[in-house]
């Protein structure tokens, strides 16, 4: 599977380690994340994620940012992403079997990196239930 990553200067551990499991499991990743802890935008790196997903050459996409709002503010402005801010694989699970998110956004300073790896764990091995869910995840778009 592919899969797009992006990151700020709260994220560059982060993403190591989630790089690191999606490989040994066979995915393919792109990075568009910084790998240093200096200050930049976390929209400059949130953006590419996101048209990735949009444009179909990524199945999904993982952000990182310090709360995770500003980077899943950024993505969610583009049509076609339904990107979810999560700290616990629980909330993981049901953005992915409720809401049909392709994108998860980590907040790097209220989660440890074991937590962020199992977040994205969960949400790439969920499927969404559709249902009742995909009547309300349809609603969603501005169209």
């Amino acid at each position: 599977m592919k899969i797009s990553i992006g990151n700020d200067h709260a994220g560059p551990e982060y993403k190591k380690a989630i790089v690191e499991m999606l490989q040994a499991k066979g995915h393919e990743v792109t990075n568009y994340g910084t790998d240093t802890p200096d200050s930049v935008d976390y929209a400059d790196f949130g953006h590419p994620v996101a048209i990735d997903v949009e444009n179909k050459k990524a199945a999904f996409g993982i952000v990182i940012c310090g709360s995770g709002n500003g980077i899943n503010m950024t993505v969610n402005k583009h049509q076609g992403i339904r990107a979810a801010l999560c700290w616990t694989k629980e909330i993981a699970f049901l953005a992915r079997s409720h809401n049909d998110a392709n994108i998860i956004s980590i907040p790097a300073r209220f989660t440890s990196i074991a937590q962020a790896v199992e977040m994205v764990d969960t949400f790439l091995n969920t499927k969404f239930e559709g249902g009742r869910h995909a009547i309300r995840v349809n609603k969603i778009a501005c169209q």
